[in-house]
């Protein structure tokens, strides 16, 4: 019974935060689009608290029927809105793959740099979901999962001109420090993500991280 209870739970859960519908037409999708960037102006504004759906349909221009059409609640609003959030960061590092033959004193900084881009792509943004997805059950670890298999990637190719390293225990170390350097500027100095000079202190900090010496 208690399993069950969980379950149904969960189910509810689910419920809570998924979409009613995909919108298919164009018209649908553009009202679709209208209502996210409605609650992402709202959400910075106002915050999570302060955002309601009667106010997010009314910066949208839409009724708060048609609003229901595809979304549940809040919920569900902010939900999507961290999954378009993140697909717009990393569609923002893409990084290409020809990269990771370049020399490291090339490749690093060119790394930074994608990062940096994906975090300036809506950094008030960033900052809100950054606190709200979790409890939604959405963490953001989509741009995490993503560096760590780049620099498994790198390791794995300029091993021999590296300092004996634990790929995972690196992978880890590199990836959480620029995540939170990144977070950092993002918060409290989002100038940064766009100076140069923040980008050379990071390369720089990875470069002796992994160079032997």
């Amino acid at each position: 019974m208690v399993l069950a209870l969980k379950k149904t739970g969960s189910r509810r859960a689910t419920q809570r935060i998924s979409p009613r519908k995909s919108p298919h037409q164009a018209r649908s999708r553009d009202t679709v689009d209208a209502i996210l960037r409605a609650t992402a102006r709202i959400l910075v504004k106002h915050g999570y608290e302060g955002t309601t759906t009667n106010r997010v349909a009314e910066v949208a221009g839409v009724s708060v029927g048609s609003l229901y059409q595809y979304f549940p609640g809040k919920e569900a609003l902010v939900a999507a809105l961290v999954e378009r959030h993140q697909a717009e960061m990393l569609e923002a590092l893409k990084p290409d793959p020809a990269m990771l033959g370049l020399p490291l004193d090339e490749l690093v900084p060119r790394l930074c740099e994608a990062m940096l881009r994906a975090h300036a792509v809506n950094p008030a943004l960033d900052s809100v979901l950054y606190e709200v997805a979790p409890r939604l059950g959405k963490p953001p670890t989509v741009l995490r999962d993503t560096g760590v298999a780049l620099v498994k990637a790198i390791l794995e190719i300029h091993g021999p001109k590296l300092r004996p390293l634990d790929p995972d225990l690196t992978a880890f170390m590199v990836v959480k420090t620029v995540e939170g350097l990144c977070h950092e500027a993002t918060l409290s100095r989002p100038e940064l993500l766009k100076d140069p000079r923040f980008l050379d202190e990071m390369s720089e900090l990875l470069l002796r991280y992994v160079r032997p010496g």
